[in-house]
């Protein structure tokens, strides 16, 4: 076999591949002669049809398979013998190769990229330090009496806050839009879950009052095609107004949580928001972490890479907003600029992981089960189930040593850290 490294552009590779004829079909005449002793063919005994018969008509299918594999052997040899590494299936070119010739074909293929990680002591990396506090702690009891919260029906107009029920009919021209008519939708006024016209129109809306007409405007970038940058007119009644009604936080209320009284239910609370508090913290200064060290590097990403993430970011998006939904009718290419960021993160990963020679501590896989199973009611349940899970131990692993390389890295820079608030904390965007 020969094999010729071709001019290639970033991470792609030419590997021109020859294999002998002699290769190929001393196999193919073996499997031929293998196939004249049992196949079975109209006219013959089992076994007894004339190899030049068995020849002839199952010679150009015999061929194919053993092309198929002597490329897939040769392709395999080709990247040992060249020192690659692909990212990815390669793609076939150029196969040219008679019966009694010498095979050649061209085969395409992205490489993972090449690079060093360089001096970890050189790079300034922020970390966080939070808390949960009693303040903290007392929003998210809000939080939970919000959520439990009940409505009862008042005889007064409509304010911020409260939950309208309305029939409504909308026009556009003159004309009935499709989905522009409905009874007994419910709006919770301030929510900002409607059109800011919509709920305009509905301020001080009260039950008996004759019909309310306004005007809504659909911005350009409204989803339904039809409605973009159109302006419709409403008809509405409504049929309802209720005010929220919170529970009492009692002990009666804490029980609704598994927690007998106020006290618990507060200690119960403080420590799912430390847990939540922990991980998350976790997750922003890993992000700030090989932020930090991708900052320092320049590589290509391979787009094979980056494509096939990008699917898995697809479908996982499509079966968690719509599961009832074919996840391959949607473009996966919207997602590449974030399953680039994920591919090239994951690369640096694996380069501190080769470089600094980590390996998993089992002992910290231990700890990271036991902390996950502390948040349900069985926890050792959980754990057995974890460890009778060959995926499940093996996503642990991953999630620990990518811990680990975080650490490996704060270990080796420059260390500052800032204070920030529960809320700011949890959720970063906001």
């Amino acid at each position: 076999m020969q094999v010729e490294l071709q001019s290639s552009e970033g991470l792609v590779r030419r590997l021109a591949i020859e294999v002998p004829a002699s290769e190929i079909d001393v196999d193919v005449e073996r499997r031929i002669l293998d196939m004249s002793r049992r196949v079975r063919m109209d006219g013959f005994r089992p076994g007894k049809a004339p190899l030049a018969v068995v020849r002839k008509r199952y010679l150009g299918q015999v061929r194919d398979e053993v092309v198929g594999e002597v490329m897939g052997r040769s392709y395999q040899a080709a990247i040992t013998e060249q020192n690659l590494r692909p990212a990815g299936n390669p793609t076939i070119e150029s196969v040219a190769g008679e019966p009694g010739e010498s095979l050649s074909f061209v085969a395409v293929v992205e490489v993972y990229p090449e690079f060093e990680i360089g001096d970890l002591t050189a790079l300034e990396v922020e970390t966080i330090e939070a808390d949960v506090t009693d303040p903290d702690v007392a929003d998210m009891l809000e939080t939970l009496r919000e959520q439990n919260a009940g409505w009862q029906t008042v005889e007064r107009a409509a304010k911020t806050g409260d939950r309208v029920t309305v029939n409504f009919t909308g026009r556009i021209d003159g004309e009935v839009f499709e989905g522009g008519s409905g009874t007994g939708m419910q709006v919770v006024l301030g929510e900002g879950r409607m059109l800011a016209d919509f709920e305009k129109g509905l301020a001080d809306i009260a039950v008996g009052e004759p019909e309310r007409v306004f005007s809504v405007a659909f911005p350009d970038e409204y989803p339904v095609e039809n409605l973009k940058g159109k302006t419709a007119e409403f008809t509405v009644v409504a049929t309802e107004v209720e005010e929220k009604t919170l529970p009492v936080l009692d002990d009666e209320f804490a029980t609704r949580f598994g927690s007998p009284s106020v006290e618990a239910l507060q200690s119960d609370v403080r420590k799912n928001m430390e847990r939540e508090l922990k991980q998350a913290k976790k997750r922003l200064i890993k992000d700030a972490v090989l932020a930090a060290v991708a900052d320092s590097l320049t590589f290509d990403v391979p787009k094979a890479l980056v494509e096939e993430e990008a699917v898995v970011m697809r479908d996982g998006f499509v079966r968690q907003q719509m599961p009832d939904a074919d996840p391959s009718k949607f473009d996966a290419s919207l997602f590449n600029e974030q399953a680039a960021n994920r591919v090239k993160m994951g690369l640096i990963i694996m380069e501190i992981v080769r470089s600094a020679d980590l390996q998993v501590d089992d002992n910290l896989v231990e700890e990271f089960i036991t902390d996950i199973a502390s948040a349900y009611d069985e926890p050792e349940q959980v754990v057995a189930t974890y460890k009778g899970d060959r995926e499940m131990m093996g996503n642990a692993r991953t999630v620990v040593l990518e811990q680990q390389t975080v650490d490996y890295v704060l270990s080796q820079a420059k260390v500052t850290s800032k204070p920030m608030a529960f809320k700011a904390v949890m959720n970063p965007q906001g």
